[in-house]
């Protein structure tokens, strides 16, 4: 692997493209129902929207875009996951030959994020905008470093693009490009980028591309903000206890998403790499002041927004970065050499065997665990029961985002509407061939009760009509790769008009 990776300037790249080619036939191999994100991105795929819930619409604008093209799928969820992946790799790998000057450090820093296991193995899995902001922040640091190192209108361009992308992906991102403009204040030469005129094409490109959402955030500032502040904070406890949860989960996380990477080199780079830690040059000074502002306003979030829960995701947009610095320690205290690929090289190999094998074993060996994962419930089971009753729904409603996403999967032609997303109201009317068909679960699969509420709220869809008494059903079916005897309970409603 190592002769082949020095092979030809983009031999990594190549290698990248047949990795992510294998995690998308992989998927595809895998049975069609879906994990949660995944879901969620094919029931907000019925509508265009400037926003949508807490998150920001990139990812969600990607996907309506090919669902458009395609319909709903899981090789429309596959393939976009999987190219926006590899386009994120290439752009780090680009901004690595920018700054390193020795090759096989820039080809360990471009595989480097295999050793990140938010990026190499959850972001498979199943995430969706920590995948939009993976690509965003791989290629702001492509644009951002480019433009430091030899700038040009494109490389100021690309960085307004990057800009752009990342405060539409997760809002989060916006923490990275103003930890590096303040980092290059500190550096004489490159403060003058920004007196550049080019520095208008950063700016127009990325008020191009945040506009509209921007415009939506005014009018929904409660909604995008209201649930991420839920998620950091614990109104449960007292200051000093907040405050030292906030602190021990900002440790635990940058922990979680620095250890495996950390680790990896250690082993790579053995005693340099510690020797190289004291080592430094205008480009490691550079990541360590970013690295420091950002910190601070995670700090500051903690002891003055009442933030108690950091989880390690969230600070992708600034640590995957990391093996990039730890390249460039090495490199600058002139400790690299040709025996580090040969030790990284099989390591490499290793990860991309073992994730799109753990995420093929985990669904199919189920019937061997009894641990059934989200892919492993039948909701094309479900779907093939109900058609045998000869009866088309008009539209769906579901208890939940998940549960909501699948169904419109599995009936592609018929609206759905989740209780999360109530807001959503496609001009639908039930009648006495087309009824409104209720579902509901429990998540675990055992039999759950009939959610009243819910089916009382199916007679919106009849335009003034009253409802008829609910005809309730239930259905237990096998798992997908399930034990003999294991079943899931779906339960299910028509709903017709009241006749007249």
């Amino acid at each position: 692997m190592t002769r082949f990776l020095r092979s030809a300037p983009h031999a990594v790249f190549m290698l990248l493209a047949v990795y992510f080619a294998v995690n998308f036939l992989v998927r595809m191999a895998l049975p069609g129902s879906l994990e949660r994100d995944e879901a969620q991105q094919i029931l907000l795929s019925q509508w265009l929207s400037a926003g949508y819930d807490t998150q920001p619409p990139f990812y969600n604008w990607l996907q309506y875009g090919l669902i458009r093209l395609t319909g709903p799928s899981v090789f429309a969820i596959s393939i976009l996951k999987n190219l926006m992946l590899f386009a994120a790799y290439l752009a780090y790998g680009l901004a690595a030959r920018t700054v390193l000057k020795d090759r096989d450090l820039a080809i360990i820093a471009a595989l480097s994020l295999l050793t990140i296991p938010q990026i190499a193995f959850e972001a498979q899995r199943d995430l969706t905008h920590t995948v939009a902001v993976v690509f965003a922040a791989a290629l702001f640091l492509y644009g951002f470093l480019r433009t430091l190192a030899a700038p040009t209108a494109l490389s100021y361009l690309v960085t307004g693009v990057a800009i752009g992308i990342g405060m539409i992906a997760k809002y989060n991102f916006a923490l990275l490009p103003a930890a590096g403009l303040l980092a290059i204040l500190f550096d004489r030469e490159w403060r003058q980028r920004l007196f550049d005129w080019r520095l208008g094409l950063t700016a127009a490109a990325a008020l191009v591309i945040v506009l509209p959402h921007a415009l939506w955030l005014l009018d929904h500032l409660a909604l995008a903000s209201g649930g991420t502040m839920d998620k950091l904070s614990d109104g449960s406890t007292g200051i000093s206890s907040q405050i030292l949860e906030g602190l021990l989960s900002l440790a635990t996380a940058i922990l979680g998403f620095s250890a495996v990477t950390v680790a990896v080199f250690a082993i790579v780079f053995r005693g340099d790499l510690w020797k190289a830690l004291s080592a430094g040059n205008r480009w490691t000074a550079l990541i360590e002041a970013m690295m420091a502002f950002f910190l601070l306003a995670l700090l500051l979030l903690i002891l003055f927004a009442g933030a108690a829960h950091i989880k390690d995701r969230w600070l992708t947009p600034l640590l995957l970065v990391l093996p990039l610095y730890l390249c460039l320690k090495v490199e600058a205290a002139g400790l690299g050499n040709a025996l580090q690929l040969k030790r990284f090289a099989p390591v490499a190999a290793a990860i991309m065997i073992a994730v799109p094998a753990i995420l093929f074993i985990r669904v199919a060996a189920a019937g061997l665990t009894g641990d059934y994962q989200k892919l492993n419930v039948p909701y094309d089971g479900f779907a093939r029961h109900v058609a045998e009753e000869g009866v088309t729904p008009a539209v769906i409603l579901a208890d939940d985002t998940h549960l909501a996403g699948n169904l419109r999967l599995q009936f592609p032609g018929v609206p759905v509407v989740s209780e999360d997303y109530a807001g959503f109201a496609p001009d639908v009317a039930w009648s006495a061939q087309a009824p409104v068909m209720v579902v509901w679960r429990n998540e675990d699969g055992s039999p759950a009760e009939a959610p009243q509420a819910l089916l009382a709220d199916a007679a919106r869809f009849g335009n003034g009509r009253a409802a008829a008494a609910p005809d309730l059903h239930r259905v237990e079916l096998p798992y997908h790769y399930g034990r003999d005897g294991d079943r899931y309970s779906f339960s299910y409603a028509w709903v017709y008009p009241a006749a007249e």
